[in-house]
Formats: structure tokens, C-alpha cells, sequence
């Protein structure tokens, strides 16, 4: 498992600083009083919250707050890979684990690619928790026994665990698009993500803990050591340091550090306290379904509570509604539901992937076959470039050049209504979202930061990042033939349901 492509000489030399550094530093809620004088005010009235726009800005966020928690850590994601961003972030919760923070990891079980042994390393701690959510498909599940599984409850099968939170000392948390891997990050050198998360303080922290207890202690969650129950009891005392050597080994290898950077993160202290200065205070929301989304009665539907929260919030919009999403699949009711927004004089502009963005061809093709619909019901909409202008700004130092720049695709899900409501989470315009699989994120009454999320949002549709999608135009031809013609057969099949 160690031993991976060195691609990320930046985070490497992030999380070594961080964590060297770290020794002897404040605690969290020392921090804030310290460097926040008007949070510690705040933190029992209201809430808090800071969008972290840029990759590495929200890496560095959680290898900062991961460094610096003293009791616990609750982290939740739909994907976490073993990926060079994978492996450094199972390290650096090995290490807040050994200095005595007690750590949970809640992950869906779908889309996880970790061996076996590695798991049953690190749960061998005793500060370190894993539960996988409705292992159906991969920890501890043979590949007979998936087909039985998809053969025998396919809806079953198919409801997964979409939420991505983090939550440090109960004090703060972070939520948003951004899975565990290399692409949401900014450190994938093939194809990366425009994704948006939002960290967040105070009072609705505590709705993202009991929201986090709530899954934890669900049927659906299974422990680790329950799952592989035989690789458990066969794995020694030898291996299990072993394995955890080999992670700090590879976390301190001087050969993964990046020069470049080293301006940034000796600044990291200061940046913090100069983000604290910016964070903004208001009613803020945490939005969540419950474990299973719904009782499975209704079949492929059913919707969720963060979908009713979604569909109040839209029904309310009297001016204007601007929303991101990387998979824009709308069934007919949902068309008809946009339509009658746009028939009563609400402004609805939509910014999604193009077929050359696009990193999910079903998706695509479910949003394809439903796009001049959508343009008859009012709805103004705008398809990402895989190489937009504003790509270079949001990655910072990296690409070295535009010619050597990765394929740019949306992954945040935004909202933002009337400019005064900004919902920043996990939901994608998409029926497995709205149905299937269980999401979070957050509603925040704020006009000050409701315009600073439609900035960026609009920023986005610029002409120079996007196309505006008419009658007369759109940017298909931009494709290779070959993506093209498989956009043709997938639109053939009758997947709407689970896109």
C-alpha cells in the first residue's frame, strides 16, 4: 500500500510541518481565544462560516485542524482512496491518534479501495474507530456475494452514504463537496475538481456531531473488526507496527518535499488567524438526511429531508435562484417544478459540466437527453470547459503552465436564492441524491456571504470558463467523436432512476 507514485511533494511537506510543529501548540479553543477574541463571544450565540474555495486551502485546513485537535476527530466521506492524499491523511490520523485523540472514520463501503490489512492495522489502535456504511459491495464482501446483493435489494444496494464532514474537538467542522482523494485537492496531474467546501464554528457544529453519532450508531454502520473478523485475528502485533512505520516512513521522506511552498506554509499560523478575521457570522442550518434516506417503500424514490429542505428553500425564491452542480439529471416532475419557478418571473441560471468536462458519462447523458427541455421550461444554462481560465487562480502554484494543465470539471454543489440563502454541501441536482443517497450541507441566511458564493458561482459562467447553452448552441462538437458516440448509446438506456 506505501508504496505509491511520489506526486504530492506539497502535502507531504504540509502535513510533516504541521505535525512538527504542532508539538506543544494551542489547543483548538485556546486557539480561537486567542486568535478569535470575538469568537469565543460568538461560539455559544451563533455560527459561523468560511468558504474554502481553492483545493489546497481546504487541504491545509483539515492537515491544520487535524494537528492541532486534542480530544476528538469525527470524519465522514463517501470516498476515501489510497491515493498519495489518501495515504498521507490515514497517517496523519494514525499520528493525532498516538498522541491520544480519540478517532472515528464513518465511510461508504462503495466506492472505498483500501486492502484489507490496512484497515485492520489501524483499527488496531485503540484511539482509532473505522465503521464502513452498508457494506454491500467491497470490505468483507465477495464478489459473489455483490451480485447477490445487487440481484436480490438492488434499491438496497444502491443507497449509499454521500455526506462528507470532518469535525475537530466538537469545535470545528468542515463540510462540502471534497472526498478523500487526490483530484479534490488539486493534486491529481490528469483530471482535477473545481469543488467548494465551507468551514464552519460554533453552535451548528453540534448538529454535525449529532448528526455523525447518529449514522455512527446506525444499523447500516459496521465495524471494521466485525467485517473482517478473520483477517483480524490472523493479523500479529509485528505487522500492525510494521505497517504503521511504513506510514510515518513515508510521511517524513525528505525526498517528497516541494521548495516551492515553503514560503506558505511557514505562514500557515498567520493565515489562520487572518481567516478567522474573515469568517461570517449568522443563521446558519446544517441540513441532513437520516441513515437509509427513506423507509425504501417507494421503490428508486422516496426523497429525503434534505431534499424537502431543498425543494422549501426553491418554492420560496422570488427574484433570482443560481445553482452548481456537476450532474444536472432532472425527471419530468422536476422540470415542471423549474418551469413554474421561471413562469413566475424567477431568474434561474444553472452552471453544470460539459460533455468535455464531464468526468460521469451516465450522468451526462441523463442531463443530455433532457436539455433542450430544460431550456423551453426558462432555465438559463452554462457548461464548464475543461480548461477554463479561471483554473490557473484556483489552483494556485500548480499547473507549471496552461499547456500542462489538467482536465478542470465542477464537483461543488451550491445554491444560492434571492441573494440573501446559500446552501454550500454534498447534493447533486441529481434523482440518486434526491432518493438514494443520503446528503448533507449547509443553509446559511446571509447576504453578505450569499453574494460572495454567487460572485463565484457567476465567475464560473463567464464567458471565459464556460459556455452559455441556447437553441442555437452548444459545445458537443468540442468532443472526440468516440466520447460522442458513446454519450449515443448510453442515452438509449432507461438509467434516469439511478443517475
Amino acid at each position: 500500500m506505501i508504496n505509491r507514485p511520489r506526486s504530492l511533494p506539497a502535502v507531504l511537506f504540509v502535513l510533516l510541518f504541521i505535525r512538527d510543529t504542532s508539538a506543544g501548540s494551542l489547543s483548538l479553543r485556546d486557539w480561537i481565544g486567542e486568535y478569535c477574541p470575538q469568537c469565543t463571544t460568538n461560539l455559544e450565540e451563533t455560527s459561523g462560516a468560511y468558504i474554502l474555495e481553492q483545493g489546497e486551502e481546504a487541504l491545509m485546513a483539515r492537515a491544520w485542524l487535524t494537528a492541532n485537535a486534542r480530544n476528538t476527530i469525527d470524519v465522514q466521506y463517501f470516498i476515501w482512496s489510497t491515493d498519495n492524499i489518501g495515504i498521507l491523511a490515514a497517517e496523519s490520523l494514525l499520528t493525532a491518534a498516538e498522541r491520544g485523540v480519540t478517532v472515528r472514520v464513518l465511510v461508504d463501503d462503495l466506492l472505498i479501495d483500501a486492502e484489507d490489512e490496512t484497515l485492520v492495522a489501524l483499527v488496531a489502535h485503540p484511539n482509532v474507530q473505522i465503521r464502513i456504511y452498508n457494506p454491500r459491495h467491497s470490505v468483507g464482501v465477495s464478489p459473489w456475494r455483490r451480485v447477490l446483493n445487487l440481484a436480490t435489494d438492488f434499491r438496497a444496494a444502491n443507497q449509499r452514504m454521500h455526506d462528507k464532514t470532518a469535525i475537530f474537538d466538537n469545535l470545528i467542522g468542515i463540510t462540502g463537496g471534497r472526498n478523500m482523494a487526490d483530484e479534490y485537492f488539486d493534486f491529481n496531474r490528469e483530471y482535477t475538481f473545481r469543488d467548494r467546501d465551507v468551514l464552519l464554528i460554533g453552535g451548528v457544529v453540534d448538529a454535525m456531531t449529532t448528526n455523525f453519532n447518529e449514522f455512527w450508531n446506525s444499523p447500516y454502520a459496521k465495524s471494521v473488526g466485525a467485517l473482517l473478523e478473520r483477517e483480524t485475528e490472523g493479523y500479529s502485533e509485528i505487522k500492525i507496527k510494521a505497517h504503521y512505520a511504513a506510514l510515518h516512513a513515508y510521511a517524513r521522506d525528505p525526498a517528497n518535499f516541494a521548495p516551492e511552498i515553503r514560503d506558505a506554509i511557514n505562514s500557515l499560523q498567520r493565515s489562520f488567524a487572518a481567516l478567522a478575521s474573515e469568517i461570517i457570522w449568522g443563521d446558519i442550518t446544517f441540513l441532513s438526511d437520516r441513515p437509509g434516506k427513506n423507509s425504501g417503500q417507494a421503490g428508486l424514490g422516496g426523497g429525503g429531508e434534505i431534499t424537502r429542505e431543498l425543494v422549501r428553500l426553491l418554492e420560496g425564491a422570488d427574484e433570482s435562484v443560481t445553482i452548481q452542480s456537476p450532474y444536472l439529471v432532472m425527471e419530468d416532475e422536476w422540470v415542471d417544478f423549474f418551469g413554474r419557478l421561471a413562469g413566475r418571473g424567477v431568474r434561474i441560471r444553472i452552471i453544470t459540466n460539459s460533455l468535455s468536462s464531464t468526468d460521469n458519462m451516465l450522468a451526462y447523458s441523463g442531463y443530455h437527453k433532457k436539455r433542450d427541455r430544460l431550456l423551453k421550461a426558462g432555465i438559463e444554462i452554462y457548461e464548464y470547459m475543461p480548461h477554463p481560465a479561471i483554473q490557473m487562480e484556483l489552483m494556485g502554484r500548480r499547473p507549471e503552465s496552461p499547456e500542462k494543465a489538467p482536465v478542470f470539471a465542477i464537483h461543488a454543489k451550491s445554491m444560492v436564492v434571492d441573494g440573501k440563502y446559500a446552501y454550500i454541501g454534498t447534493f447533486n441536482l441529481d434523482p440518486r441524491s434526491a432518493n438514494l443517497n443520503t446528503e448533507v450541507g449547509v443553509l446559511i441566511k446571509n447576504a453578505r456571504l450569499s453574494r460572495m458564493l454567487a460572485m463565484s458561482i457567476e465567475r464560473d459562467m463567464h464567458p471565459d470558463n464556460s459556455w452559455r447553452i441556447t437553441d442555437e448552441f452548444n459545445p458537443d462538437h468540442k468532443s472526440p467523436w468516440l466520447k460522442r458516440t458513446k454519450l449515443y448509446f448510453l442515452e438509449l438506456l432507461p438509467l434516469t432512476p439511478v443517475l
